[in-house]
């Protein structure tokens, strides 16, 4: 009997991944924390596939506040921090986006703290979320994963309106911020390609990409839908999985877990590898009382 891609004789055969010692936490213990050491086990699973390292930045894109801000650069640098020197990396994202100037400072961290990593997008990589897709020397993609355009937004105006001439008139500041910001997003996406997955690219090809993520010229909507067929189309570096891949299906699997465990237990955010684990909580509901 096939179940799961795997040959098993029946369901009751089936278990979810572990190892065969126990825990060194006291029970009480690992069972408030079970969650979380199910999650590395998994990922330490995934790690012994792919002879590769593998961290996650999840976050919570149903909850407000889940954006990519300025606490985040010190998180990753702390999720990090158990990587030996030259190690491969894969970087598992789950965002909508958030600051450009923090997405900068993570940028920053992983080409200086990682010689070789890729980006794994289980589910979505929106927005600045796809510009940190561009820094990794290639991104892995399945039937689900979607990444999105990364023109950069001002008060909730996308800046590539707020930078037509006639809003000069309007609000001058204003303008002249969002010609700053595009620009900004449009010199480190550029930076990004030509130093990683585009090196050597064809002269025009890098800014053919960056115009085509960064203006309305060909995606009309902030939350378009890059999928992998798009995103290799575009000329971008992507190792694409299939649904059945015995990979995808751990990668899927675990993107599940942190989808269900952040949605029960209210988390913005969850930062973790094999050895390291940090989670962001929401502010707690107020049932509309001050």
């Amino acid at each position: 009997m096939e179940v799961g891609g795997g040959n098993l004789s029946a369901i009751g055969d089936t278990q979810f991944p572990r190892t065969s010692d126990l825990p060194c936490q006291s029970p009480l213990y690992w069972v408030n924390q079970k969650d979380r050491y199910l999650r590395q086990l998994m990922i330490r699973d995934i790690e012994a596939i792919t002879g590769r390292r593998l961290v996650v930045y999840f976050a919570n894109r149903f909850l407000l506040g889940s954006e990519i801000d300025d606490a985040d650069p010190a998180l990753i640098a702390e999720l990090l921090s158990d990587l030996p020197d030259g190690a491969s990396v894969d970087f598992m994202i789950e965002t909508n986006g958030g600051k450009t100037d923090s997405t900068e400072a993570i940028v920053s961290i992983l080409r200086n703290r990682l010689k070789d990593f890729r980006v794994i997008v289980a589910n979505a990589a929106k927005s600045n979320g796809t510009l940190i897709c561009l820094a990794a020397s290639s991104i892995v993609m399945g039937p689900t994963s979607e990444l999105g355009p990364i023109d950069p937004h001002v008060q909730g105006t996308p800046c590539t309106i707020l930078a037509l001439p006639d809003m000069a008139a309007m609000n001058f500041p204003l303008h002249h911020m969002a010609i700053l910001f595009l620009k900004q997003t449009q010199k480190l996406a550029e930076t990004l390609l030509r130093a990683g997955m585009m090196k050597g690219a064809a002269a025009g090809e890098v800014e053919r990409v960056v115009q085509a993520l960064s203006s309305r010229d060909t995606y009309f909507s902030h939350g378009s839908t890059i999928d992998v067929r798009e995103a290799q189309q575009l000329g971008l570096q992507v190792e694409s999985l299939s649904a059945d891949d015995q990979i995808w299906q751990r990668i899927w699997l675990l993107y599940s877990m942190y989808d269900y465990d952040s949605r029960r237990d209210g988390m913005l955010k969850i930062f973790e590898g094999r050895g390291r684990s940090t989670s962001v909580k929401g502010a707690p509901a107020t049932n509309g009382q001050a």
